[in-house]
């Protein structure tokens, strides 16, 4: 059962309120590159990510704000860091959503001037607390980062909002240490409604990456928690869009697309497994139906263990078995992953 939170709206998009999960990833290309940034933003869009971040150093900077609006329908958000200005600057420019920790951008006034900005377009902001940009006053009162002092953090930013009228906000806590991540979270669920962006910072390369976003987004998701998420890995932003689905997938959320499951293969493999499985996914990954694919090693085991899937198929002497809804249909023999993926075009045209 999901955490009920208040609604936020972000462009085209909702969050919060019950809306599904979305998915975000940031660009990475050197801000002064604008065409390079939109390139970058248009493949990420492709892969069906649901909304981008942007960072602005500056209110000149802005005007990569401006470009992507213009070349994507996602919605896009702007990582303002200290200066009040350059948010001004991405509200001007259109922007779907700041992100900012008010008690960053000096004087109360420049607070002020934000919050009546973003309230009078209809702008959220986003107070991102990292456990490596805490205020030391924080830290000292906790010993360090903890997940109470990262809920504190938290909502003394969101009070610094409150204080002028402004509630259209949606608050991350990330740190890189997953046990830390997934109690703050927990803290926070339980303080407030506001909607929560959900992920793990500075997890690493894809590998690490990869395993310790998986702990701490997909511990949160299955206790209901979460209203977007990011999959932070130093690699190429489309694969931390294709890993935060993924995510999403395994946590019992409606994903669109195929999902293949396969075996982790043993002594009776007749099947090439792992290459089949890996082909038949990018083969398929265009596809929008919600069909789940197997690719098993054996047929001693292959069709019971994956009768939950629509369709797939399960190793044999010199061929393989076709099977529907755990039920044997006919021989393959030759190409498999051709095989297969008409199969599953048929099954899907069908629907």
């Amino acid at each position: 059962m999901r955490k009920r939170t208040q609604a936020v709206r972000i462009g085209n998009l909702f969050i919060g309120g019950g809306h599904p999960i979305a998915v975000q990833s940031m660009l990475n290309v050197p801000i002064h590159d604008i065409e390079g940034n939109v390139a970058q933003a248009k493949r990420l869009e492709a892969e069906g990510c649901q909304i981008i971040r942007v960072t602005v150093p500056s209110t000149a900077d802005a005007r990569v704000v401006t470009a992507l609006k213009n070349a994507v329908s996602m919605p896009v958000v702007a990582d303002i860091h200290f200066d009040y200005k350059a948010a001004l600057a991405c509200v001007d420019a259109g922007v779907d959503k700041i992100r900012i920790n008010p008690g960053n951008i000096g004087a109360d006034e420049h607070v002020a001037e934000v919050a009546r900005a973003c309230r009078a377009r209809g702008i959220p902001i986003r107070i991102g607390v990292n456990g490596g940009s805490m205020e030391k006053e924080i830290l000292a009162k906790y010993g360090g980062v903890t997940p109470q002092a990262l809920v504190e953090s938290a909502m003394y930013h969101a009070a610094l909002l409150e204080k002028h009228d402004f509630r259209d906000i949606v608050i991350s806590i990330k740190s890189s240490n997953v046990p830390i991540v997934v109690a703050a979270y927990r803290l926070l669920s339980e303080r407030c409604a506001y909607p929560l962006h959900v992920g793990v910072t500075e997890a690493g390369t894809y590998r690490m990456g990869l395993i310790k976003s998986a702990m701490g987004i997909g511990t949160l998701l299955l206790e209901g928690i979460g209203d977007t998420i990011r999959v932070s890995l130093t690699d190429e932003p489309e694969k931390e869009v294709r890993a935060g689905f993924d995510i999403l997938r395994a946590a019992g959320h409606f994903v669109p697309g195929p999902e293949v499951v396969s075996c982790p293969t043993c002594g009776r493999t007749s099947i090439e497994v792992a290459r089949i499985a890996a082909e038949v996914e990018e083969r398929l990954r265009g596809c929008k139906k919600p069909v789940k694919i197997a690719v098993m090693g054996c047929v001693v085991n292959g069709p019971g263990e994956a009768r939950d899937a629509d369709i797939g198929i399960a190793g044999g002497k010199g061929c393989a078995m076709l099977f529907i809804k755990g039920k044997q249909v006919r021989r393959i023999e030759g190409n498999y992953v051709d095989e297969l993926c008409a199969e599953v075009e048929r099954l899907v045209s069908a629907e």
